[in-house]
């Protein structure tokens, strides 16, 4: 799914901050190893190789690796050095226990399936004392009322699969992490996001560019009456959410520590 489209030109359009932002949170420092789990082109490994940390990043979609390889390299040769980018499943990471100072993830690790088998795989992988850093889109938010709209006319999860949103709920989040953390800060945040003058904009963006929708629309082929449905939905949903030529798009900052 995160194929299709061109989830890097949309991440660089409506995300640009998010993973320094996240990042900045998480206190990475020069000479710590960090994992970035569903890393896409690096929103957060990259700024975490400029801080000057060792970084893996990891994702199960290798186009979106080789897009994040391509923005490292024209940053240049020190900060592609510290950057070493893996396929990896966030349900089953190839790394040993505790291997990572930090271990972060920038709105990727919520689109895996089994939520409790990547958050344990979170917990497995980071340090004792180490910190997990997540920025995972709210149900409530911007990106979570989309899923909602889009789930009448997408293709039916596979057996056992959780929606991506509950991530961004305080007490799912707490179920997920808390028993192998000593601490656990959870902030609601916005993501602030401009550019679009209307609903038909942005729903033409994310229609053309954005995986999830990419596949909700492929799944209406020889379907017309509902992708005039569809149409009208997230161009409502746009419009709804538009406020002189601004949206605000909520995530939850999740910041904890390992238990030692």
């Amino acid at each position: 799914m995160w194929a299709l489209g061109d989830f890097p030109s949309v991440a660089h359009r409506v995300i640009p901050h998010l993973g320094a932002d996240l990042v900045e949170a998480a206190g990475v420092r020069a000479g710590q190893r960090v994992l970035d789990v569903g890393a896409s082109a690096g929103n957060a490994a990259i700024p975490a190789a400029v801080r000057g940390a060792t970084v893996v990043a990891s994702d199960l979609t290798p186009e979106l690796l080789d897009a994040g390889r391509a923005e490292a390299a024209a940053l240049g040769a020190d900060v592609a050095a510290r950057l070493d980018w893996q396929v990896a499943d966030a349900e089953a990471l190839p790394y040993g226990d505790g291997d990572f100072d930090v271990v972060l993830s920038s709105v990727g690790v919520m689109f895996a399936p089994h939520h409790r088998d990547a958050a344990a795989e979170l917990l497995r992988v980071t340090r004792p004392g180490g910190t997990v850093a997540l920025a995972n889109w709210t149900p409530q938010g911007f990106i979570g009322r989309l899923f909602t709209a889009m789930k009448p006319f997408a293709a039916p999860p596979p057996p056992g699969a959780q929606p991506p949103p509950l991530w961004g709920d305080e007490d799912h989040v707490r179920s997920l992490l808390g028993a192998g953390v000593t601490s656990l800060h959870l902030e609601r945040r916005q993501v602030v996001v401009e550019g679009f003058t209307s609903g038909v904009q942005w729903r033409d963006l994310f229609k053309a560019a954005y995986g999830p929708t990419v596949a909700a629309y492929a799944a209406l082929v020889d379907r017309p009456d509902d992708v005039a449905a569809l149409d009208a939905a997230l161009a409502a949903l746009g419009d709804d959410a538009l406020a002189d030529g601004v949206m605000e798009w909520e995530y939850l900052l999740v910041v904890a520590e390992r238990g030692r």
